[in-house]
């Protein structure tokens, strides 16, 4: 009996084989030409949603009924002390209820960039109080990240729970620092006088 694995056997089964005549072989895929401009737009935005340096990973549990205050250094007391009393005119609001913690995510990143984008210096973030989850360890999730992702962002000077009209402690004011277009108009304005 023969060995299958016989090299003489190889050379019996490719005897009659010729080379190909054609140098060249096409391997292009059949079908519509490839849009190199959708790929670059493409790419800008998954550039930009890539951005969002917010992590969803671990973070601090924080209580139902725990206030949340923080400032940066540098805010004054004064305007910090106005902060927690509400006495701030809110300019925009972003209402988390019912939203999972990768849809807050994106969303509180979203509307920062918007606050700063637009001038806004103070808003106010619904993000509930949680207490009304089952389960003792899933209670205000969205919250503690609330208190985590606010601190950092850079554009977020300080933040306090709201006061009873404006949510309670199931939302936070947020001071944004102001744009390089508010703060070039505001030192024109005192250099006038």
């Amino acid at each position: 009996m023969k060995d299958e694995d016989d090299p003489s056997l190889f050379a019996q089964e490719v005897a009659g084989i010729k080379p190909l005549e054609k140098g060249e072989v096409y391997l292009g895929k059949k079908g519509p030409a490839v849009d190199f401009q959708a790929r670059k737009r493409a790419a800008v935005i998954a550039q930009e949603a890539d951005s969002n340096h917010l992590s969803h990973d671990y973070v601090q549990k924080v209580s139902p009924n725990d206030m949340l205050e923080y400032k940066r250094p540098g805010v004054q007391d004064g305007v910090f002390k106005r902060l927690r009393q509400g006495k701030y005119a809110i300019e925009s609001r972003l209402d988390l209820h019912r939203r999972t913690v990768a849809q807050a995510r994106e969303l509180v990143y979203q509307f920062a960039e918007d606050c700063l984008r637009n001038d806004i210096r103070v808003a106010v973030i619904v993000h509930g109080k949680g207490d009304r989850t089952p389960d003792p360890d899933n209670q205000a999730t969205i919250k503690s990240y609330i208190n985590k992702w606010l601190r950092d962002l850079d554009m977020v000077m300080a933040f306090h729970s709201a006061q009873r009209h404006h949510g309670g402690l199931g939302a936070v004011y947020v001071l944004f620092k102001k744009s390089e277009k508010a703060r070039l108009e505001n030192w024109e304005k005192h250099q006038k006088r």
